[in-house]
């Protein structure tokens, strides 16, 4: 039987695409009432996430550009903590996230849950998506000195969780940082299925629905 599971946050229980253009859409009413903006709403959308590459961007960067092409009411510094603030309002989870946290605490399994990022940011996304209370060990990058896919920090957490390697379950949506760093020290490495990695690696197993890890807890 498997013990623990821990999951990644973002592409896994937080739809960060979601999110992201929740918040960007909000962001640009707000800054509307400034007056004075060139570019459309869409565009501004778009091009935003364009620029952000699926979070692998720190958003100074985005901001910057921003600024440079759109000449923007506001500047890149006041924006970017415009963001820092205001994206954990707009956090959406996937489909079913509370439900499968409760089955799992309801069957006493173990929960970690390990995200490369900022340690305040990531923190409040996570507070963001009310799920804070289900886990018994939160591990971000920042804060922890190393980053997915270093092996070292799998095998910190299960430690600080007492967990073994062989009975636990890492669930995630990146084919190398998550499944395949994970697999590397022993756990079962499960996907969460994202059509943008469209290619073939080593797997223990992959989810659509968040739910359907509950099929794995048997070895």
């Amino acid at each position: 039987m498997m013990t623990t599971v821990v999951f990644d946050l973002d592409g896994t229980l937080l739809d960060r695409d979601t999110s992201l253009v929740r918040f960007v859409q909000d962001q640009y009413d707000r800054l509307s009432l400034h007056g004075g903006l060139t570019v459309g709403r869409d565009a501004y959308v778009r091009r935003f996430v364009e620029l952000d590459r699926r979070g692998y961007v720190w958003k100074d960067q985005v901001y910057r550009q921003l600024t440079e092409e759109f000449a923007l009411p506001l500047n890149w510094e006041a924006l970017l903590q415009d963001y820092i603030l205001g994206f954990q309002q707009h956090c959406v989870g996937f489909p079913n996230l509370h439900e499968t946290l409760d089955s799992l605490k309801g069957k006493g399994i173990k929960l970690g849950l390990i995200s490369n990022g900022y340690g305040e940011f990531q923190y409040n996304n996570i507070k963001g998506l009310g799920i804070e209370p289900y886990f018994d060990l939160i591990v971000i990058s920042e804060w922890e000195g190393l980053r997915k896919p270093d092996p070292r920090i799998f095998a910190n957490t299960l430690s600080r969780l007492e967990s073994k390697a062989g009975e636990s379950i890492y669930v995630g949506d990146h084919p190398d940082n998550d499944v395949t760093a994970s697999r590397l020290i022993g756990m079962k490495g499960i996907w969460k299925r994202d059509p943008y990695y469209d290619r073939d690696f080593a797997k223990d197993g992959e989810i659509s629905d968040l739910l359907e890890i509950l099929h794995y807890l048997k070895s």
